[in-house]
C-alpha cells in the first residue's frame, strides 16, 4: 500500500499544536531540521528518528540567517517536490515548510549564540553562521517540541554547538547525531555536491583522501597533532582545484587543538565542502 503524505505544517503553532497531540498519546517526536535538497545522508537520519520515535517530523527552511553575503544562499538547491515524495516514501508523520515571514517577521532581531564553540574553524571562516544555526535550532525546537532530534556527524562543528545549545539552556530535547553517509568512492554526501562538474568531483575525493592519510599515521602510532595536520595538508597540497580553508585536529567538544577529530573545509572550485572524521575509527 502507497504510504500517506506528510502532513504539510507551514507555522510554529500548528507544528506545535501537532507535536503536543502526539505526546498526549504517549508518543515520542523525532525532529529533523534539513534546508530540504534531500539525499541519502538527510533519509539515514529520518530513519533514525523512525526508528527510535513514534512519530516523526522533518522541517524544510534554507535559513538566510546562516549565510553570509556573497555566499550561496541564493542558489542553493530547492526542489520541495523531490523532497516531499522522500518523505512520503520514508512515512514521516508531518514536514514544516515555513516561510523566511514566519521564521522571522519583521521587527523580530533576538539572535542566539553559543560562546566560544561558534568562534573557531567553521565560525572564524563564517562569522555569524552559528549564531544562524543556533538561531533557528532553538526556533525549531520551541516549535516541534521533539523528545529527539537528529543531526549528521558531517556538520561535526554544527552537532557541537546544537548539543551545547539544547543543554545549556534546557531545553529537554536529546540530540541524536548519526554517522557520515559516503558514496561509494568515499565522498560524503552533501547538497552542496550537486554544483561540482565532473572534474571537480573528481578533486573533491582530495577531502577523503586527506583524512584517510591522517587516519593510517595515528593507526600506525602517529599522536603528534602537528604531524598529523601534516599528513592532511600534504594531501589536499597535490590537488590543484583544491583551496583549503582548515585542516586541523581538534577535540570534538572544544573544537580547539590538541584532539583526535580531523576537521576540512576545503573550496574544490566555487563549491566550498566540509568533512571530518574521529581518527582511529574505520574509514
Amino acid at each position: 500500500m502507497a504510504a500517506d503524505p506528510p502532513l504539510r505544517v507551514t507555522t510554529p503553532g500548528d507544528l506545535r499544536t501537532w507535536s503536543e497531540a502526539s505526546r498526549r498519546e504517549g508518543l515520542r517526536v523525532g525532529l529533523v531540521p534539513t534546508m530540504g535538497a534531500l539525499h541519502a545522508g538527510h533519509v539515514s537520519l529520518v530513519r533514525r528518528a523512525r526508528q527510535e520515535c513514534e512519530r516523526t517530523a522533518v522541517s524544510i527552511f534554507v535559513n538566510p540567517l546562516q549565510f553570509r553575503p556573497g555566499e550561496d544562499f541564493e542558489r542553493y538547491p530547492r526542489r520541495l517536490g523531490a523532497d516531499l515524495e522522500v518523505l512520503r516514501a520514508e512515512r514521516v508523520d508531518a514536514v514544516y515548510l515555513p516561510a523566511v515571514e514566519t521564521m522571522y517577521p519583521s521587527g523580530a532581531t533576538t539572535r542566539v549564540r553559543v560562546a566560544e564553540l561558534d568562534a573557531v574553524l567553521e565560525g572564524a571562516c563564517r562569522p555569524g553562521h552559528f549564531e544562524g544555526v543556533a538561531t533557528v535550532v532553538l526556533k525549531l525546537f520551541e516549535a516541534a517540541r521533539p523528545d529527539r532530534a537528529y543531526f549528521g556527524q558531517k556538520d561535526a562543528q554544527q552537532a557541537a554547538v546544537v548539543t551545547r545549545l539544547a543543554r545549556d539552556l534546557d531545553t529537554g530535547v536529546e540530540v541524536v547525531v548519526c554517522p557520515t553517509v559516503r558514496e561509494p568512492d568515499g565522498l560524503a554526501l552533501s547538497s552542496r555536491n550537486t554544483f561540482l562538474g565532473q572534474d571537480e568531483r573528481r578533486a573533491a575525493l582530495c577531502l577523503v583522501r586527506a583524512l584517510r592519510a591522517a587516519n593510517a599515521a595515528y593507526g600506525a602510532g602517529e599522536r603528534d597533532a602537528a604531524a598529523l595536520r601534516a599528513e592532511l595538508h600534504q594531501v589536499l597540497a597535490a590537488e590543484p582545484l583544491a583551496r583549503v580553508d582548515y585542516a586541523e585536529v581538534v577535540d570534538d567538544s572544544t573544537f580547539q587543538p590538541p584532539g583526535s577529530l580531523a576537521v576540512l573545509a576545503v573550496r574544490i572550485g566555487a563549491t566550498r565542502l566540509i568533512d571530518n572524521h574521529h581518527l582511529g575509527a574505520p574509514l
